[in-house]
């Protein structure tokens, strides 16, 4: 498929990337050899969501729920995301990519929380496409949050709208995602950016996402260019 040009719509995008498992068994291999294969793909998206023109990308990495896997597997994927942020942050500094993680982070061990604040340090100043990793996230924690964060500022809620209050998520200062997609044939949102989706387009991809490549990312857009989007009106 060619590269669409640069000046389509979507300049927020999320992905619930679905499926790693599935793919795994389909292939006869482990469940791990799924995770991993799902990390590789995720770095051709990252670069290719720039090259198309997305401004901002939010990915959901690694759900709260996540963590009532079995003891082994949540060991694995913890280590694979360390092991990724080694390999990749070089490829994501050159790609000029400002990266960010949102959830929460400390819930993870520490010498991970580290790479985790290094890589968001050496890319604050970035101009090429956000990043966002939900790591531990949650979309009802991360309003419960938000809630705490304004009555410890001793703001009073009544007076707050709506855009203010976004400004106490993590996505502050972003726009609302324009459209979420989820893999592997699931139709439903698992509890990816509450707050913030209520206007998105959804588009269900039923390739499972270590088999979700550029051309399918292509795909989609080209959908979101077909749909007409009223926000109510």
């Amino acid at each position: 498929m060619d590269i669409l040009e640069p000046d389509h719509s979507v300049k927020h995008l999320g992905i619930i990337m679905d499926g790693n498992r599935r793919w795994a068994k389909e292939n006869d291999l482990t469940s791990f050899k799924g995770h991993y294969h799902g990390y590789q793909q995720l770095i051709n998206i990252v670069k290719h969501a720039q090259k198309i023109g997305i401004k901002v990308l939010t990915v959901f990495a690694f759900s709260s729920e996540n963590w009532k896997r079995t003891p082994d597997e949540v060991t694995y994927l913890i280590g694979l995301f360390s092991e990724s942020i080694t390999e990749q942050s070089k490829e994501l500094i050159a790609e000029n990519v400002r990266v960010r993680f949102i959830g929460e982070i400390g819930s993870f061990p520490e010498s991970l929380q580290k790479q985790m604040m290094d890589l968001t340090e050496q890319t604050k100043d970035f101009t090429g496409l956000t990043f966002n990793i939900c790591a531990s996230y949650g979309g009802r924690a991360e309003i419960l949050n938000a809630i705490r964060t304004i009555h410890e500022k001793g703001i009073d809620p009544t007076t707050l709208t709506e855009d203010e209050f976004s400004n106490y998520l993590y996505t502050d200062g972003q726009p609302y995602p324009d459209m979420i997609i989820r893999t592997s044939g699931e139709q439903r949102l698992s509890n990816f950016l509450t707050w913030q989706n209520v206007y998105s387009e959804l588009y269900f991809a039923d390739v499972h996402w270590p088999d979700f490549t550029p051309d399918e990312l292509d795909k989609a857009i080209v959908e979101f260019s077909r749909r007409q989007r009223r926000f109510g009106k």
